[in-house]
Parts: C-alpha cells; sequence; structure tokens
C-alpha cells in the first residue's frame, strides 16, 4: 500500500505541486496580497504540462496567459491606475460601460478557441473547454483590475471545471476545483468588506 501511494504522488507530482500552489494563490488573492501573482505564475508554469498530457488544449494556452496576467496584475496592484496617482489599486465594482464590452469580448475569445479547438485538436470537450477557458480569461483580467464580480464569475466556472476534470480523472485537481468554488465565495465576502471600507 505504501508503495502504491508512493507511486501514484511520483505519477502525479506535476499535478499535485501545481494544486498546491494553486491554493495558495487564491488565497493570497482572497488577502489581496501580491503573492497573489508570484504563486499563481508558478502554477501555471505546472498546469502547462498538465493540461498538455490531459489534451486539455484551451486550457494549456490559459496558462500561458496566466504568466502574462501575472506579470500586468503584479504592476497594476503596486502601482494601481493613472487616476490614482501610482498608490495601490482598490477594490471596485463593475462598471455598467464595461459589461457590454466584457460580453463582446468572452464571446469573441470563446469564439476563436471553439474554431481552434475543433478544426486542429482533438480535444474530447472542446465547447466546454472554451467556455471555461473563455469566461477564465475575462474574470483573470477582471481580478488584476481589483473588480470584484470576478469572484461570481469564478463561482461557475470553478464547479463547471470540476466537473470536467472528474471526466478526465484528474482528481487532485478536481478536488482543488471544488475547494475553489468554496474559496471563490470567501473572496466575494471579503473583498466587499473592503469595497465597503473604500466608501466609507
Amino acid at each position: 500500500m505504501p508503495e502504491q501511494i508512493t507511486d501514484w504522488l511520483l505519477a502525479h507530482s506535476t499535478e499535485l505541486a501545481g494544486a498546491v500552489l494553486s491554493l495558495f494563490y487564491i488565497c493570497f488573492s482572497i488577502r489581496q496580497n501580491i503573492l497573489t501573482w508570484i504563486t499563481g505564475l508558478l502554477a501555471s508554469l505546472f498546469y502547462i504540462v498538465v493540461f498538455f498530457e490531459a489534451k486539455f488544449y484551451a486550457d494549456m494556452g490559459l496558462q500561458g496567459y496566466y504568466v502574462f496576467i501575472s506579470i500586468y496584475g503584479w504592476y497594476f496592484w503596486m502601482k494601481g491606475s493613472v487616476k490614482n496617482e501610482g498608490k495601490q489599486a482598490k477594490v471596485s465594482r463593475l462598471s455598467v460601460k464595461l459589461i457590454p464590452k466584457l460580453l463582446v469580448a468572452t464571446l469573441g475569445i470563446y469564439a476563436v478557441i471553439l474554431f481552434i479547438l475543433l478544426k486542429y485538436t482533438d480535444s474530447p470537450v472542446p465547447f466546454m473547454d472554451s467556455t471555461t477557458t473563455a469566461l477564465s480569461i475575462v474574470a483573470t483580467w477582471m481580478l488584476a483590475r481589483k473588480i470584484i464580480e470576478h469572484w461570481l464569475i469564478w463561482v461557475f466556472v470553478d464547479l463547471f471545471s470540476a466537473g470536467l476534470y472528474i471526466y478526465k480523472s484528474l482528481w487532485p485537481t478536481a478536488v482543488l476545483f471544488v475547494v475553489y468554488t468554496i474559496m471563490a465565495v470567501l473572496g466575494y465576502y471579503e473583498w466587499r468588506k473592503s469595497l465597503k471600507g473604500n466608501a466609507g
């Protein structure tokens, strides 16, 4: 039995490393800690390998995007926007003007990813993979900009993704995404407190 456990751990070491780092990532993001972006970047590098082996090509590409957005998020959280005159960014709400832009962006990203998956890959779940990837790209940009509603998108994406990973027998990742769902709810309420503090 111990040998079987050791063999399983070794066989899934990359996935487990990504899962552990991802838990740190979400904990740091709830606390609005700058380490969010360092742990997120490292987790993404591990998951590029995991998703390539599982043939989740859209998710693999998403991890490459996460590497880029981690650098952007780190900069924005530290420096803030031009309006903030270099002060650290604060939690904000999604503006009415931004909603149609994000909807168009989500649909556009979905269409492009779906086309690539259907035409150029052997993805077993192209429609679902495209959906979670498009929403994740938009939600992560919203996280980088400290827009509180990104947590609501993650609640849906994390639950949906957990089902996909169960389908592909990526059990550590499936469990991680169930935990993610719970933590996304907690994150929303924590950021809401911060938002109220900003208004006060």
